[in-house]
């Protein structure tokens, strides 16, 4: 029984990968590309975090974007974080 749970999905799901995929300092902002796995395919997912009067802040963002691995969707959430990063600035915190 329990090869046909594996076999049609009932197994135990996957673990998260915490980890960050690629992270970089950019205009005093510290992002993490933090794709995830959905579907077999990897959604475009990131944190942007800053310190701003000794807390530390924290906005996570998701994309509908897809990508075949976490190798290739890392370069383009770092892209879309910097454009919201030079968009909006501190006030994603707000």
């Amino acid at each position: 029984m329990s090869f046909l749970r594996k076999l049609f999905g009932g197994g135990a799901p996957a673990k998260p990968d915490n980890t960050p995929a690629a992270t970089e300092a950019y205009q005093g902002f510290t992002i993490h590309a933090m794709p995830y796995q959905e579907n077999g395919q990897w959604q475009m997912c990131g944190v942007i975090e800053k310190e701003i009067g000794g807390e530390l802040k924290s906005h996570r963002f998701v994309r509908a974007d897809r990508f075949t691995s976490r190798e290739e969707a890392a370069p383009f959430t770092m892209i879309k974080a910097r454009q919201i990063i030079d968009q909006m600035g501190e006030k994603i915190f707000g």
